[in-house]
């Protein structure tokens, strides 16, 4: 199985000098490379790795940069070329690839060698070819009998630096039982993040601190003069900002995904087009801040390697549609409760659209439909989780299911 982990570099001034210098020049290597696709046809990225060596004698400077380093900016240029020939082929609307900036080049790779990880006195060094030994925190240790396939640096924002290895492990990830015992349907929401079959309700994650603190760095680099050193000084605080609210939503985002695929033989949830629904008028931004796209793609990767049934379904009259009955049933936005004229089943709205995507689910896979709950005790015990709770360190909210 194939990893990532991504680690936070602490390296000192001179390696840190060393560091931006070699990101700078792969950036010259890229533009280098698009100045020669945009005036040369028939040229593939295997082609134009040969003319390295040949470059390196004109530019003496290429040679101080690892050469797997300099063949993987070239691959990565003819890579962003076939993606957006993908997506002119699908009907987009595409330009051209652009020269990049400093502010846009941010990382370079390492591939199979140029890199090792050292402990030396019980502290961990990161040894790059042609920089140096780099201090490395590991937050967390490494899967044992792993292999380092390739190791990205990358300098964020705020000035950073980090490492994310890819590892690959020996293991094969554990086989999807057939006949899957625990099963769950997931519903997510704004106000709820997520509601489940089991009567778990996960609220939104809080985020106006965050917000608060990024709005008003935003507004005091409005005031500075543009390109000045306070200028500089204020954008870097306005990246910390951003860095926070991010970092606050994908540990949010980690441990909810994690604990319903360790937890779980099945998950089902709805197979959304989260692009469309941003676009729709009103609470777009709460859309955005949810970041739906990105839970269920965190939680597609972790089922596959929990050995989890992941199943997306269509979410068309998941809410409309009774799921004792079938009885579609239109009620606007504000109605939170699901009440059918024609069975008399009552419950939350968004727990009839979780049992709604569980039935699809099961269908799929040739379960049927689970036991339904009769109409007269249809409610739910209903558990309400904060959101600040799943973040905490530890998942609560696993231990308390428990």
């Amino acid at each position: 199985m194939k990893y990532n982990y991504r680690y936070r570099l602490n390296p000192s001034d001179d390696v840190a000098k060393r560091l931006a210098w070699t990101l700078d020049t792969c950036r010259q290597v890229y533009n280098h490379f698009l100045h020669r696709l945009n005036r040369t046809s028939n040229t593939s990225a295997y082609s134009e790795i040969t003319h390295l060596p040949a470059l390196k004698a004109c530019w003496p400077e290429w040679k101080k940069v690892h050469s797997k380093v300099l063949q993987r900016v070239v691959q990565r240029l003819y890579h962003n070329l076939s993606r957006l020939n993908g997506l002119k082929q699908n009907g987009h609307r595409v330009g051209r690839l652009k020269w990049r900036s400093p502010r846009d080049y941010r990382s370079f790779t390492y591939s199979q060698s140029g890199f090792k990880l050292k402990n030396t006195s019980g502290r961990s060094r990161l040894w790059l070819s042609k920089i140096g030994n780099v201090p490395i925190v590991l937050h967390r240790d490494l899967p044992e009998s792993t292999e380092i396939k390739e190791i990205t640096v990358k300098r964020e924002p705020t000035g950073n630096w980090y490492a994310c290895l890819s590892i690959e492990t020996p293991h094969n990830p554990p086989s999807k039982p057939e006949r899957p015992v625990r099963v769950v349907g997931i519903d997510v929401g704004i106000l709820k993040y997520v509601h489940d079959t089991d009567g778990r309700a996960v609220e939104s994650l809080d985020l106006s601190d965050e917000r608060a603190r990024l709005r008003h760095a935003h507004h005091r680099l409005s005031r500075k003069e543009y390109g000045s050193n306070n200028w500089e000084s204020q954008r870097t605080t306005m990246a910390r900002r951003q860095a926070d609210l991010k970092r606050k939503r994908r540990d949010f985002l980690h441990k909810l995904s994690a604990y319903y695929a360790r937890e779980y033989d099945l998950v089902a949830v709805e197979d959304l087009d989260t692009r469309s629904l941003i676009e729709l008028p009103s609470t777009s931004r709460a859309r955005t801040d949810a970041a739906w796209g990105t839970f269920l793609r965190m939680l597609e990767q972790k089922c596959e390697r929990e050995g989890t049934h992941f199943i997306e379904v269509s979410p068309v009259d998941t809410t409309t549609e009774c799921s004792k009955c079938g009885v579609k049933t239109d009620k606007p936005l504000w109605v939170r409760e699901h009440a059918c004229p024609a069975c008399g089943f009552e419950t939350d709205r968004d727990a009839n659209a979780a049992r709604n995507i569980l039935n699809r689910a099961l269908t799929r896979i040739g379960m049927g439909c689970p036991e339904s709950t009769p109409a007269e005790t249809a409610l739910p015990v209903e558990t309400l989780v904060p959101a600040k709770r799943v973040v905490e360190t530890g998942s609560p909210v696993r231990t308390d299911d428990r």
